[in-house]
């Protein structure tokens, strides 16, 4: 899947190493200033995590993480801090922080711990979808069955999990291995056709016509999107 990335510094020049890493790795990393953070308070609403380099001056985590919470952001925040700033943690996190890394930063434990925010904040969303309606159906997650057409469907717990991912990413493209990850909670992804296989149950069941479907929709060479 691509996590969109937000990423609060003034000096983008000392970070674009980092970013260019993680876009490497498959993340979107967007970078914004304090100023620009600070003059658009809808920034921020519409990326999957925020990185904040704290710097004391010039980017204090602290004020914004605050700042960010004040704004009903949801997105898990990852604050960069130098050494010498450790005695400004137990403040960050009070502020609504939930991760602080030491710079300088080694891109693997950044990957890992990046990827735990992301997969934390995927489980805390399907706990909150109950019941989703699009196209004349109702889904209730809870009793995992779909009301079409005033028929009931059943829902496998796998499919019911697998359906309540794709609403929560409706419009993204996701990758077989980003779903193998998140919905099967595979530590590596496999070489398996289990995806494909739960898909094409999942599309005889909210499709008109599964071979032609206009839900779940295959994207070549990377993945499905949930248009619902």
């Amino acid at each position: 899947m691509d996590y969109h990335l937000l990423l609060i510094k003034d000096d983008v020049y000392s970070m674009r190493p980092l970013m260019e890493a993680l876009r490497g790795r498959g993340y979107k990393v967007t970078n914004a200033s304090k100023c620009e953070f600070i003059t658009d308070p809808g920034l921020a609403h519409d990326f999957d995590l925020i990185l904040i380099d704290h710097s004391q001056h010039r980017i204090n985590a602290i004020e914004i993480c605050a700042e960010l919470r004040q704004r009903d952001v949801e997105a898990p925040i990852m604050v960069l801090a130098a050494r010498d700033q450790l005695q400004h943690r137990i403040a960050i996190f009070k502020a609504g922080a939930d991760d602080c890394l030491i710079k300088p930063v080694e891109l693997d434990e950044l990957q890992v711990r990046l990827e735990a925010l992301l997969i934390r904040d995927a489980r805390r969303k399907r706990q909150e979808i109950s019941c989703y309606e699009f196209a004349g159906r109702r889904v209730d997650f809870g009793h995992s069955e779909i009301l079409r057409n005033g028929t009931k469907v059943r829902l496998s717990e796998r499919e019911a999990r697998l359906l309540r991912y794709f609403v929560q990413n409706r419009g993204k493209t996701i990758s077989r291995t980003a779903l193998l990850q998140d919905v099967w909670e595979y530590r590596h992804a496999p070489l398996t056709r289990t995806v494909d296989v739960h898909v094409l149950r999942l599309r005889h069941k909210i499709e008109d016509n599964p071979s032609d479907p206009q839900f779940i929709v295959t994207v070549p060479g990377h993945g499905y999107r949930f248009d619902g």
